[in-house]
């Protein structure tokens, strides 16, 4: 188990954190930029002392700031994989692997080496230098080099971030099937929340140097706690006012005009979320006849193709984003320039504080 908390100003905010790793277990703190994702990384690995704290794996204690201990960042056993994997240029990339190995009998850090390289697939460039390689096999030789000293927590800051679009599918399923084979609590640091919730077993949101929300990533698109955690998850989030309506239900009008229904209580400054794909569009001037009472006239501004997914941007008083088939997109002649109607359930419409 790795437990750690933390408490110290970093610049414009303070960080003040507590969390908990399994053994075997991946954490995802998710965030975006300068929320303080990669500090708690540092305050483990020992690179960042805190005002107060306590970092612990295992039954070691790393860091006791009421005790007045320290443990230094080289005797501390974890893995640490940056961001842009900061291997030596200079070294091969079986001498990157072999670097931690100081402990180890020279004569025995060269197999080492090449059998970490082995089990992630590059031990033929084990002679290569590291700007010969591409992205994925940079991110391969810096995650064996990670492993080498068979650390007991493993830390990983944006490890697909340096990777072009046409590897980083391939080798964030290559990393995940890592994380599980390690055995080590593993704590990792994206601002995607589709690579925290790729490799992440549960997702920690974490904004303003504080942790907003933690579960695993389907209870937090479900249940959100904000519009902040909604956002992040990807879903659509619109703000408005809140008043009680006919039939229990909330309603809530839009800032720039137009309102929505929702079955969440609400009242004042709010802010409502919808999952994309829970969107259905109609041809402009369509009555509404079904069970979705929100009704916005929009009109689609761009036709993405993701997948088996078509994902349409529209404005209306607010940005929407839609999910449809390509199916829906032929049948309607949905073209960018078209108007049209957005409509969903008030059961859909999540109420969430702003």
């Amino acid at each position: 188990m790795l437990h750690v908390e933390a408490t110290t100003r970093l610049g414009a905010f303070a960080l003040d954190v507590a969390l908990e790793v399994p053994a075997g277990s991946c954490l995802a703190l998710a965030g975006p930029s300068g929320a303080g994702k990669s500090s708690i990384l540092r305050v483990v690995a020992g690179l960042v002392a805190p005002d107060s704290g306590r970092v612990s794996c295992g039954d070691e204690v790393w860091l006791d700031t009421a005790r007045h201990v320290d443990v230094p960042p080289e005797r501390r056993r974890c893995g640490y994989v940056f961001q842009e994997y900061a291997l030596f240029p200079h070294l091969r990339a079986w001498q990157n692997v072999a670097y931690p190995l100081r402990e180890v009998p020279r004569r025995d850090r060269h197999p080492r080496a090449l059998e970490l390289l082995e089990r992630f697939g590059v031990a033929h460039l084990a002679d290569a230098r590291p700007r010969t390689l591409s992205g994925g096999e940079r991110q391969r030789v810096a995650l064996a080099r990670a492993l080498a000293r068979r650390p007991d927590a493993l830390l990983l800051d944006e490890p697909l971030s340096a990777l072009d679009a046409r590897t980083r599918a391939s080798a964030g399923r290559e990393l995940a099937a890592v994380l599980r084979e390690t055995g080590v609590p593993a704590l990792l640091v994206t601002h995607d929340f589709v690579e925290a919730s790729l490799l992440g077993d549960r997702v920690a949101v974490i904004d303003d140097g504080r942790l907003i929300q933690q579960g695993t990533a389907a209870e937090l698109a479900a249940s959100p706690a904000s519009a902040f955690v909604a956002d992040l998850t990807g879903a659509v989030v619109l703000t408005g006012t809140a008043r009680a309506g006919e039939d229990g239900l909330t309603q809530v009008a839009l800032g720039g005009g137009g309102h929505v229904a929702s079955t969440e209580p609400g009242e004042g400054p709010v802010a409502v979320s919808v999952h994309p794909w829970e969107i259905t569009i109609e041809p402009a001037g369509t009555p509404g006849t079904g069970s979705a009472q929100n009704r916005l006239d929009v009109e689609i501004v761009s036709v993405t193709t993701i997948g088996n997914r078509v994902r349409l941007g529209l404005t209306a008083p607010q940005p929407l984003i839609a999910e449809v088939t390509d199916a829906s997109v032929l049948h309607l002649g949905l073209t960018t320039g078209t108007r049209a109607i957005a409509a969903w359930k008030a059961a859909s419409t999540r109420v969430l504080e702003r």
